[in-house]
């Protein structure tokens, strides 16, 4: 039995190894349009004979800019219907929440029946540079599913099945929808598209839980209204844009000192809407595309936010660096004589051609893309509204323009009941009277509004809060009384200087 068995593999062997040769020759001696010829009828033959027809479904579609809604829609769907006979899974835990989520792994294959018909779905991840060694997921790395099925069946599946599985994942997404906070992957040297399109998205994800609402935001009541009422009316008014020809997105500008509650004033409006909140972090953004690409895998019903965009220097001082690239040019010549200086200028070449343009980001937020997908919402938020560029806040860019400035008394009557729990006090009419004296955000006001201790009451709450009100009054008292004296003693220095000329002057 041994040498039968011995002498079976003996002889397959051989033929394997004639086969490996016989290829090798056809691969090296048949001429181009003969084995063109043959893999072509062998194909046919090969046709011919399968009894199953595959579908793919790609996770990125056409050029990759945008994730496909459909190979989106099937993993929720296979998720929910086929983690029960799948042998390999990939588990996740949210963060507020115990439960396991599991999903199909990579290269597993479930089975699916639909009205007595019996379909496979295969995960797969195509990679042709096997040949690259890396520690990190390659860009080429793409995901897809594959449906296969018999041939016969062809009109019921291409016909019902696949608008089943919409269907039904879509309904899945609707049900197990959980409202997002993304920021912009900043891996692969800083490029914020991750590792690339095959490799899990370009934006991190968490899920957006801030409690911030409009009744507990401190700013006068009455614009707050106005932004609440046109917030509403966008979010109802796609038919209205569509009849007027313009993208449905607006624009926002918020702006004012810091701890005016421009971060929470985004937080309201996401919860107000119930609208995704993407964070893009424009500095970790190389040039147009990437950010082009990044705006083109939001979803719509979301919030675009660039919070502090006057930070963003290659975006604010555009015009200045184009400025200070003239008064460079006359000393190139000096500085290709010195290698270090030529180096150096090489690097800063390179680094500001890395970064994002302001018309890249004009044409990004404002041109032609900017309506894929609709109903988005821009956020520009900055600290100095005099340092943008007005090209970039004109309006029908930025349609409403909000200042948030310091704490008035409406706001913090507000601050007073979120954090006191009292509509009116008898210290209130001292506050007022400081209030419209001092300037102090609403962020400080809060804090001395915040019970740190169970044995706080609330009349030593608003007591350390006049006390604050007083010191910064008395600061500002002082520093104006400095600049008052420094001014005077500038004016007593050039009244002498005059003099000494008009006596040397007699002199003469």
């Amino acid at each position: 039995m041994a040498e039968s068995l011995a002498a079976m593999t003996a002889q397959t062997g051989k033929a394997l190894a004639g086969l490996t040769v016989m290829f090798a020759m056809f691969q090296n001696y048949f001429p181009c349009e003969l084995r063109v010829i043959i893999m072509d009828c062998y194909d046919k033959l090969v046709n011919f004979v399968y009894p199953y027809i595959q579908i793919t479904f790609p996770e990125f579609q056409g050029d990759g800019f945008r994730r496909s809604k459909a190979y989106s829609t099937i993993e929720r769907y296979l998720n929910a219907n086929s983690t029960k006979q799948a042998k390999r899974l990939d588990a996740y835990v949210f963060d507020d929440c115990d439960t396991v989520v599991l999903s199909v792994a990579n290269n597993e294959e479930v089975a699916d029946e639909f009205k007595g018909i019996k379909v496979w779905w295969t995960s797969r991840e195509h990679n042709p540079n096997k040949q690259s060694i890396s520690f990190w997921p390659r860009e080429d790395e793409k995901k897809y599913f594959r449906l296969t099925f018999y041939r016969k069946h062809r009109h019921r599946i291409t016909a019902e099945y696949l608008k089943h599985v919409m269907e039904e994942g879509k309904a899945i997404t609707v049900q197990e929808r959980r409202r997002k906070l993304c920021t912009n992957k900043a891996g692969d040297g800083g490029s914020g598209l991750g590792n690339g399109f095959g490799g899990g998205g370009i934006w991190s994800e968490v899920v957006f839980e801030h409690p911030a609402t409009f009744a507990t935001l401190a700013m006068d009541p009455i614009r707050k209204e106005q932004i609440v009422r046109d917030l509403m009316y966008f979010s109802k008014s796609e038919d209205y844009y569509k009849n007027v020809g313009k993208a449905w997105k607006r624009g926002y500008l918020l702006y004012g000192p810091p701890g005016t509650g421009k971060s929470t004033m985004i937080a309201a409006m996401a919860n107000l809407l119930q609208y995704d909140v993407y964070d893009l972090e424009l500095t970790a953004v190389d040039n147009n595309t990437e950010l082009r690409k990044l705006l083109i895998n939001t979803t719509s019903k979301s919030l675009i936010v660039i919070e502090d965009i006057d930070c963003s220097i290659d975006v604010t001082a555009k015009r200045e660096d184009e400025d200070e690239n003239e008064d460079e040019d006359g000393e190139e010549e000096e500085e290709e004589k010195n290698p270090v200086n030529e180096e150096k200028k090489k690097k800063k070449k390179k680094k500001k051609q890395s970064k994002v343009t302001l018309s890249g980001l004009l044409n990004t937020i404002d041109g032609l893309w900017s309506a894929c997908p609709g109903e988005r919402i821009i956020v520009f938020t900055t600290n100095h509204v005099e340092k943008l560029d007005k090209a970039l806040i004109r309006r029908g860019r930025m349609d409403e323009h909000i200042e948030l400035s310091y704490c008035g008394f409406e706001a913090f009557k507000i601050l007073a009941k979120n954090y006191l729990e009292v509509d009116s006090h008898e210290l209130f009419a001292k506050i007022r009277q400081l209030l419209n004296e001092t300037e102090m955000s609403p962020a400080d006001v809060a804090d001395k509004l915040m019970r740190k201790s169970d044995g706080e009451d609330v009349d030593g709450n608003l007591m350390s809060l006049i006390k604050a009100l007083e010191e910064v009054q008395e600061k500002n008292k002082a520093a104006k009384l400095e600049e008052k004296e420094k001014k005077v003693a500038k004016g007593n220095e050039s009244s002498d200087q005059a003099l000494e000329e008009n006596g040397h002057m007699i002199k003469l």
